[in-house]
């Protein structure tokens, strides 16, 4: 059986660049829900009913665990699924724990009461959607205590980069790193709550400074699913790799190659 990628789009293929790297011998299946993005801007009900379908369809697929690599899933979706939808044995897990554990310098399964840490201004940049949700700060406050979190909804960025416009893309962080900036002038750290925004890791940065800790969740992501399937061996199987999408498959496989600098084919979900 392969481990199932979720994404709404393209974003998604920062995580599966990064875990393939990582565990070169465990297949992939990825599903990228290119007709109906962008999940940022669409109602909690909404984005979990298109979340579980494309799970579903990633189950179907022969995949018992399945990662979102997307954190408007994760806010939005995955603790309701998890209550209530995910089938026995079956898995599904989010992005945002991975990144809060490297944010929190706690590893996986520490359990231990939440308590002060070296970062005390976090800036968060994230769809409007996963900012809404809260579900950043209520996992950071399940590790840590005196953490200010500055939260930036970053409207407009997941659509110019679905698009391929990355001037566009590159001028909106700027706008949104300025206006989280007004709000929180001098931030310790700052996490790309989404897995679009390493498309735009630089512009980030550049933005915000060489003395602000950038996070970005593909690397984290790898080596926490390489932890978790070290555990779970279970998890991993044969089958082979794929690239799915709902969208249309010869321009998501161009606008994706574009994006990767790699040659990657899609077909239809």
């Amino acid at each position: 059986m392969a481990v199932g990628i979720f994404d709404s789009g393209l974003g998604g293929l920062t995580v599966l660049e990064a875990v393939q790297k990582r565990l070169p011998e465990v297949p992939f299946v990825y599903y990228g829900d290119n007709a109906h993005a962008p999940y940022g801007v669409r109602t909690a009900d909404d984005i979990y009913a298109l979340t579980t379908k494309g799970v579903q369809r990633l189950f179907d697929e022969g995949c018992d665990l399945v990662v979102l690599a997307c954190n408007t899933a994760s806010a939005a979706a995955l603790r309701r699924m998890q209550e209530g939808w995910v089938p026995k044995g079956k898995r599904v897990l989010g992005v945002f724990v991975p990144l809060i554990e490297a944010l929190t310098e706690r590893r996986w399964g520490d359990n231990s009461p939440p308590r002060e840490v070296e970062v005390k201004h976090v800036a968060l940049f994230a769809t409007p959607a996963t900012v809404s949700s809260r579900a950043f700060q209520r996992e950071l406050a399940f590790r840590a205590i005196g953490v200010d979190v500055e939260a930036q909804a970053c409207g407009g960025v997941v659509d110019a980069i679905e698009e391929g416009d990355m001037m566009l893309a590159e001028a909106l962080v700027r706008s949104h790193v300025d206006a989280l900036k007004r709000k929180m002038p001098a931030p310790d750290a700052a996490v790309l709550g989404c897995t679009h925004y390493p498309l735009l890791a630089k512009a980030f940065a550049d933005a915000l400074g060489p003395d602000v800790r950038v996070l970005s969740q593909p690397e984290l992501v790898a080596e926490s699913l390489a932890d978790y399937l070290g555990r779970r061996p279970a998890f991993i199987g044969g089958g082979e790799s794929a690239l799915l999408t709902t969208g249309d498959p010869r321009k998501v496989s161009d606008r994706a190659t574009q994006f990767m600098r790699r040659p990657m084919t899609f077909t239809a979900a």
